[in-house]
């Protein structure tokens, strides 16, 4: 109590309420700002909880915990219920400003935020509200701003309370076992105990001590006020004190003291102040009290609302608090955090409907672990995807790891560690939590004869290969020569895979996306309905791109793939390219692929010129092109459409239906007989039928300009 002496007694004083915050809470708090609410910063109701002090040296803090938050549709099974009648977590009602930037939270009108709380609670008086729910006498604000890239938290409590003038005076304040005959204390403690023991009444914290002429204790609740009266009964006006201070009561009585006055214009009132020790009423430490209060003028009107106060200290000044969570966490869930913070954002203006669980869950192969490989990697976990799979056979060179992003110097040491595995390795580095896997195989490859002992191995790789493709939802052509990319272009097509091809010339490049596979189905015999949603996406396919499927890598070429490494030198041999090509590239190809992925048709989108011929689609991307051309000569760039050719060597019917009819008996031919392809594809037919004709020809032109060269990738 005060020292300072008024007539009647000594102003009576009152601890304050003291909050905690679990991590929880503002784990929570982010994924909810960053998945939910964005740059929204409405006011949120959360919930607060505290209880009766139980402990003679240590008050009871106001909590709040990851459940104080609304529950979110999507964490219903993660987030814990609020449970009711929990005796140890008494439910109060609190409001949550959260702003979007430092300078916001600063500037935040803190005396109109406080008074528009008390206001709610001067309502809650006069309308009867508080006596059916007290728990809304104790009514909190809390302010915060969310650095959501340090992870740190400034954030300020406030528990408003209406003030008196004059104040209140206390005539007497002791201890309850002192005040109470010894029957009555017992009958009180026993009323006290199954009050807090029931589920309908242990989260209440305000209520009426009712004893009988016969020191019989009873509790009541608040709206059992003139039931109470008469016969010579005590009436004491009790609450849960989070208190522990032997000569104050706790911060709750100041706005209980307004609604007993105001309520049943009381001038003296006898309160006790309810704690506890291990989980039951100790009247040794709960305190009752005499109160006198002189009603102040303009509390019989609502619309007179009195000042209030309540900002929480911070170390006895009045400056918010700061938390910052960032070493408290573990590494890997801050590097996930961080990691998604950028896509999060990207939901909040410029792209709403950005699906990041359909990124993180779609499985990527990459066909090639070089130059393009691991750019496209580090591309792709950039926007969210987390399983990747790497395929190569190639060891790390000395000459490797100033332009693969992927690898050090210790990689190239003994030998040289293989690709796919180092890259892996390295993945996992940059970011723990990348699904990644590597795989160590070589490519089947036309023009590549093999042996008759190597071909069950051979035959081996291609079966390996087909289950990966299979597996994997999305595959990426990144490999160094021409025919390596020829077999995974026929196991795509055949699958209907979403494919995207880089290339590399020197100072040109060469990014595009396969069209779908010219047959849905995975052998000859199907149910009904699924040939009939087999011909609907056939449909689709040719409708979106304007009556013709969109062409693979090999629907230009007029021969079959073939070596391209034979009698060349060693410039022509290694992949010679301006060091800045392959990160240009690379960022295509993963963009690329993130369009088709948001699109409604998917891997049967055609080819999009406009964000506005999207057919009313989301598409803040725009548009979607079917190939990318650019020439750093030039610094240009180009989009281009090729159409899928009846006599491609990959992906026309003819071959796909023959791979799936004869399967090795096809694969061992093509490799080891390039022009097995063109006569089957009837290319060589076409081949004849041109040189028929007398044409004029550049004599100076090499044999092997048609494969293409300029597009040779890492």
């Amino acid at each position: 109590m005060a020292k300072q002496e008024r007539s009647g007694g000594s102003i009576l004083q009152f601890s304050p309420f003291q909050s905690f915050v679990d991590e929880g809470f503002w784990h929570r708090l982010s994924s909810l700002k960053l998945n939910k609410f964005g740059i929204d910063d409405s006011p949120i109701a959360i919930t607060g909880f505290y209880a009766p002090c139980s402990h003679s040296q240590v008050s009871n803090h106001l909590t709040l915990l990851s459940e104080s938050l609304p529950c979110d549709e999507s964490e219903q099974s993660s987030v814990p219920a609020i449970s009711l009648g929990n005796r140890n977590r008494c439910s109060v009602p609190g409001i949550l400003y959260n702003t979007n930037t430092l300078e916001a939270y600063h500037a935040l009108d803190k005396k109109s935020l406080l008074k528009e709380e008390a206001k709610k609670i001067w309502e809650d008086i006069h309308t009867g509200k508080a006596v059916e729910d007290s728990a809304v006498l104790l009514r909190f604000l809390l302010i915060s701003f969310a650095d959501l890239k340090k992870w740190s938290f400034h954030y300020w409590f406030a528990f408003p309370a209406l003030v008196f003038d004059p104040p209140v005076t206390v005539v007497e304040l002791k201890p309850a076992s002192q005040w109470f005959t010894s029957e009555e204390a017992d009958s009180v403690s026993v009323a006290c105990n199954g009050w807090r023991n029931s589920s309908l009444t242990a989260g209440v914290p305000f209520f009426l001590v009712c004893i009988a002429s016969n020191s019989h204790a009873t509790i009541r609740h608040l709206k059992d006020w003139e039931a109470c009266q008469g016969d010579g009964r005590k009436v004491l006006f009790g609450f849960y004190d989070p208190c522990h201070l032997p000569n104050n009561p706790g911060w709750p009585l100041r706005n209980f003291l307004a609604l007993i006055c105001s309520r049943w214009n009381l001038k003296t009132v006898h309160f006790l102040c309810y704690r506890e020790n291990r989980g039951f009423a100790d009247l040794g430490v709960s305190l009752v009290g005499e109160a006198v209060i002189t009603i102040p003028q303009g509390w019989r009107d609502l619309q007179c609302v009195p000042n209030a106060v309540g900002w929480e200290l911070n170390k006895g000044r009045h400056i918010s608090r700061v938390i910052n969570l960032a070493k408290s966490m573990d590494p890997a869930m801050l590097a996930i955090s961080a990691a998604d913070l950028n896509l999060k954002l990207m939901r909040w203006r410029a792209w709403p409907s950005l699906n990041l669980d359909e990124l993180s869950s779609t499985k990527c192969l990459l066909l090639g672990a070089g130059t393009l490989g691991c750019q496209v990697a580090r591309m792709l976990m950039a926007w969210g995807v987390r399983k990747i799979t790497l395929l190569d056979n190639g060891r790390v060179a000395m000459s490797n790891p100033l332009r693969q992003s992927l690898y050090t110097l210790d990689n190239c040491l003994n030998g040289g560690d293989f690709k796919a595995m180092a890259a892996v390795k390295s993945l996992k580095q940059i970011f723990p939590a990348v699904e990644a896997e590597g795989v160590v195989m070589a490519i089947p490859m036309p023009g590549h004869p093999v042996s008759s002992q190597e071909e069950e191995s051979v035959l081996e790789d291609c079966r390996r290969l087909h289950e990966l493709v299979e597996s994997h939802d999305a595959v990426f052509l990144l490999t160094d020569t021409r025919e390596s990319r020829w077999l995974p272009a026929l196991l795509c097509a055949n699958a209907n895979k979403i494919t995207i091809t880089a290339a590399l010339g020197f100072d040109s490049f060469l990014v595009m996306r396969h069209g779908s596979g010219p047959l849905n189905s995975s052998n000859d015999v199907k149910a009904e309905s699924e040939i009939a949603l087999s011909g609907d996406m056939d449909s689709l396919a040719l409708a979106d791109s304007g009556g013709e499927r969109l062409g693979c890598y090999f629907c230009n070429d007029v021969v079959a793939p073939t070596d391209s490494t034979a009698n060349r030198t060693l410039d022509q041999q290694c992949t010679v390219t301006r060091p800045g090509l392959a990160p240009i590239a690379s960022s295509l190809a993963a963009e690329l692929f993130v369009d088709i992925l948001h699109h409604p048709n998917g891997i049967f989108a055609g080819v999009i010129a406009d964000s506005t011929n999207s057919g009313g689609g989301d598409q803040p991307l725009g548009i979607l092109p079917h190939q990318i051309r650019g020439s750093l000569h030039q610094f240009s760039q180009m989009t281009l459409v090729g159409h899928a050719s009846e006599s491609c060597t990959a992906c026309s019917s003819t071959v796909i239906t023959e791979y799936r009819k004869k399967g090795k008996e096809f694969l061992l031919p093509a490799i080891n007989h390039p022009t097995y392809l063109e006569d089957l594809t009837g290319l060589t037919e076409l081949m004849k039928s041109a040189s028929s004709f007398k044409l004029d020809c550049n004599n100076e032109t090499d044999d092997d300009d048609d494969d293409d060269d300029d597009y040779v990738e890492l």
